[in-house]
C-alpha cells in the first residue's frame, strides 16, 4: 500500500495527505497528532492516536505539529484525544489541501500553504470555542447530528434555490425545532443565517471577480432589492458593496 504524501513544512510540523499509512521518518519529535478523517459530512477532526501506520489509513489529511510549536504559536495545546465536529469553513480548506494534484515542487508548495492555512485556522477556532465536541456539548443523537449535518451540506450547495426552514427540514427528515435547534449546537447559528452567509460570501466574490453591476450581483444572489442587498451586505462585512469594489479595485 502506497503511503500518504509527506508535505515537510518545517523540523516541527509535517503534512500528510491522501490514502494510506504515514512515512514516521516524517514526524516531528513530541508531536500533536491531528487526523482530520474523510473531510466529509459530518467530518470529525480528532486528536489521532500514536500509530500512524494502519490506524491513520482512513484519514485524508494528518497533521504532525511539535508540542512546543503549539504553544508557541498558538499558545495552547488541543485537548488530549478530543474529538471535534469540524465547521464547513474547515471542511473546504481540508478539501483544498486533497485537492492538489501531483508530487513536483509546486504542487507541494501549494499542499503546504494550504496546510498551514488550515492548521491556523483550526487553532483559531478551538480558541473562539467554535469546535462542537463529540459527545460534548451537544445533545442531538448520532443520527440527528448526520441529518443536521446534511441539512448544513445541503444550504452550502442549494443556497441559491428558496429555502425555507421547513423545506431543508423536510428534505433531511427532520422536525423544523430539531433542525433550529441542531444548526444552533453544531454551527452557531440559524438555518436562514446560514442561507444568508452563503448568499453574501458569493456575493462578495462576484464584487471581486466580475464587473458586474451591484444591483446585479444582488439579484443573483437572491435579494430583490438593491438597499435590501445593501443593509445584509454592510450587516456582514462592515462596509457596502460600493466600497468594498472600491477597496478591491486599489488594491
Amino acid at each position: 500500500m502506497n503511503s500518504k504524501r509527506s508535505v515537510v513544512i518545517s523540523p516541527e510540523f509535517t503534512s500528510f495527505v491522501g490514502r494510506g499509512p504515514c512515512d514516521l521518518a516524517s514526524l516531528p519529535s513530541d508531536a500533536v497528532l491531528l487526523g482530520f478523517g474523510d473531510i466529509g459530512e459530518p467530518a470529525v477532526m480528532m486528536l489521532a492516536h500514536d500509530d500512524l501506520g494502519d490506524g491513520a489509513i482512513d484519514h485524508l489529511v494528518v497533521f504532525a505539529i511539535s508540542r512546543e510549536a503549539c504553544r508557541r504559536l498558538f499558545d495552547r495545546l488541543p485537548k488530549a484525544e478530543g474529538r471535534w465536529y469540524l465547521p464547513a469553513d474547515l471542511r473546504g480548506l481540508g478539501r483544498a489541501v486533497v485537492a492538489v494534484d501531483g508530487d513536483g515542487p509546486a504542487p507541494t508548495m501549494l499542499r503546504a500553504a494550504r496546510s498551514m492555512e488550515l492548521l491556523c485556522q483550526l487553532f483559531a477556532a478551538l480558541e473562539a470555542d467554535r469546535m462542537v465536541e463529540v459527545g460534548g456539548a451537544t445533545t442531538l443523537s448520532e443520527q440527528d447530528i448526520a441529518r443536521v449535518a446534511a441539512a448544513h451540506q445541503l444550504v452550502n450547495e442549494r443556497w441559491q434555490e428558496k429555502l425555507t426552514v421547513s423545506t431543508v427540514a423536510r428534505r433531511c427528515g427532520l422536525s423544523k425545532v430539531k433542525l433550529t435547534h441542531g444548526f444552533r449546537q453544531l454551527y452557531q447559528c440559524t438555518v436562514p443565517e446560514a442561507v444568508s452567509a452563503r448568499r453574501l460570501e458569493h456575493a462578495k466574490q462576484l464584487l471581486a471577480q466580475s464587473d458586474l453591476p451591484i444591483s446585479t450581483i444582488g439579484y443573483r444572489c437572491g435579494y430583490l432589492s438593491n438597499a435590501s442587498f445593501t443593509r445584509a451586505f454592510a450587516r456582514r462585512f462592515g462596509m457596502a458593496p460600493t466600497e468594498m469594489r472600491r477597496l478591491e479595485m486599489t488594491a
